[in-house]
């Protein structure tokens, strides 16, 4: 079964497949690193991370590129206000970024590209949109895109611009009074005092934020290529501009399929720093909430529908995670009859084929995890009542490790993540913000797994000759560093806080 995903360009949901073989080559949108993430931000890398962990698990070979625009007049006016150099000022909010999306279990693309690094590239794209007679350059030495000149401008966007004025900069500066036409977007431009600027065959200056993309895409992935992806915000002016001056340039569709995340509300209101809703996600993880939760909560509601991003919400998400780990470990660990249960071995399938269904209908990431919680419900209730026999539970951790390759939530690197959160905190001179829910998570991180089970071995050992004293002081011990033990008929469970 084929993969269905919508198609911004065509409108509709159509099969996606590469056009060369096995391989996907598509670029996704990365951060304008000014700041720290947001989970608006998050909830599109998550959108696409589970778009690529599918399509890689579907047995396809992958050339995903993301770029990361280090340079746009936010960067500039911060930087200067710092007084710093803006690749000081960028290093620090791009590495953050990096480490949270570890914190995500967001995977790194194949091709990393900042645009600093790709200047003269945009300097002879836009000279070449020169010679076509596409781009001009006005007094003040800037370098415009002539919309009248792509006859297809609106058609990712479905708008009519005739006869509109636009802002086809989306981050247009106050100045932009020498276009031609108003509607014309800005490719690149002229230094101004105290800026950060680059000499180039097209004059000295800085690119405008649509060539870094166009740039940077057509470099690793060639003139055409399979998909392009990125949140509901950037369909206009952003990816509508990405079109107009790359096919103007090459003659060739851009992009074959655009794939575009809905932004989330936060609690039923649209999130904003005036309304006390804006949240980074090292805000949330040092409010209390494991990132294993929030990136349960991203992928709860499929990619084109609008998320409600409540607490209520990360709670209930923390719970399903927890059932998630509790049933694995149960399989893991239970002492299990000999023998097989047909029955119970094709829930396991169903599971599988009824998630890949799921998620090759729009990556209906609701649907893929109703399945995992159906297969969790009746193993359990099937190993209640004695059904689940030894030869049984490959096939089920095999289930649920085809579902974690695409969410990602069963391995338990919560507090690994928490405590490099509050270090970062206490390094920012942020201790107030550190909750006592972070902390007791962070704490089990100070214990790896090998010094665990060494503890526990110990409280096992200690049960069995009856030495409960020592026993409890060994549980103790774990409890006060964030780890529960559990004593079942199987033997000892442990877990993280």
């Amino acid at each position: 079964m084929a993969l269905d995903l919508f198609n911004s360009l065509s409108g509709r949901i159509e099969e996606f497949a590469p056009a060369e073989g096995n391989k996907v080559r598509f670029y996704a949108c990365g951060p304008t690193v000014y700041d720290y993430g947001h989970i608006g931000n998050f909830r599109t890398f998550v959108a696409v991370d589970v778009l690529r962990r599918y399509l890689r698990q579907s047995g396809f070979e992958l050339m995903h590129v993301m770029n990361i625009t280090d340079v746009d007049d936010k960067i500039i006016r911060n930087a200067n206000q710092r007084g710093v150099p803006i690749g000081d000022y960028t290093r620090k909010f791009e590495q953050a970024f990096m480490e949270d999306m570890g914190t995500l279990g967001i995977e790194q693309p194949e091709q990393i590209s900042r645009a600093t690094e790709h200047i003269a590239g945009m300097a002879r794209f836009i000279r070449k949109l020169a010679d076509k007679g596409v781009a001009y350059q006005t007094e003040d030495g800037s370098w415009y895109f002539r919309i009248d000149k792509f006859p297809e401008y609106g058609k990712l966007s479905k708008k009519d611009f005739a006869g509109m004025i636009v802002d086809g900069g989306g981050r247009m500066d106050a100045d932009e009074y020498e276009k031609d036409d108003a509607r014309d977007f800005a490719l690149w431009k002229a230094p101004k005092e105290g800026e950060a600027s680059w000499e180039t065959e097209i004059g000295p200056g800085r690119p405008g934020w649509h060539i870094e993309c166009s740039t940077m895409a057509m470099e690793y992935l060639g003139e055409s290529f399979d998909l392009h992806a990125g949140g509901e915000d950037l369909m206009f002016p952003h990816h509508e501009n990405e079109i107009a001056q790359s096919e103007s340039l090459t003659g060739k569709t851009f992009a074959r399929h655009w794939m575009h995340v809905r932004f989330l509300l936060v609690e039923g209101q649209k999130m904003s720093k005036s309304l006390g809703n804006f949240y980074t996600l090292r805000d949330l993880v040092l409010m209390g909430h494991k990132p294993s939760s929030i990136r349960l909560l991203l992928t709860s509601v499929p990619y084109r529908k609008q998320l409600n991003f409540t607490f209520d919400g990360l709670t209930q998400s923390a719970n399903s995670v927890e059932r998630l780990r509790n049933f694995k470990l149960r399989m893991e660990t239970s002492t299990w009859e000999p023998g097989a249960n047909a029955e119970v071995a094709a829930m396991a399938q169903t599971a599988i084929g009824e998630m890949r269904a799921s998620l090759n209908d729009d990556l209906n990431t609701a649907q893929a995890l109703a399945a995992i919680f159906d297969l969790v419900r009746d193993v359990n209730a099937a190993a209640d009542h004695g059904k689940v026999k030894k030869d049984d539970v490959p096939a089920i951790l095999t289930a649920l490790g085809k579902f974690d390759e695409i969410f990602a939530v069963l391995k338990d690197e919560d507090a690994a993540h928490v405590k490099a959160i509050v270090d970062w905190a206490r390094a920012e001179g942020l201790e107030e913000k550190i909750s006592p829910e972070t902390l007791e998570m962070a704490k089990s991180a100070a214990l790896s797994d090998a010094q665990v089970e060494e503890l526990v071995a110990k409280h096992s050992e200690a049960r069995k000759a009856k030495d409960f004293k020592k026993s409890d002081a060994v549980r103790d011990e774990l409890l006060a560093q964030g780890v529960v033990l559990e004593n079942t008929k199987d033997g000892v469970r442990w877990k993280r806080k």
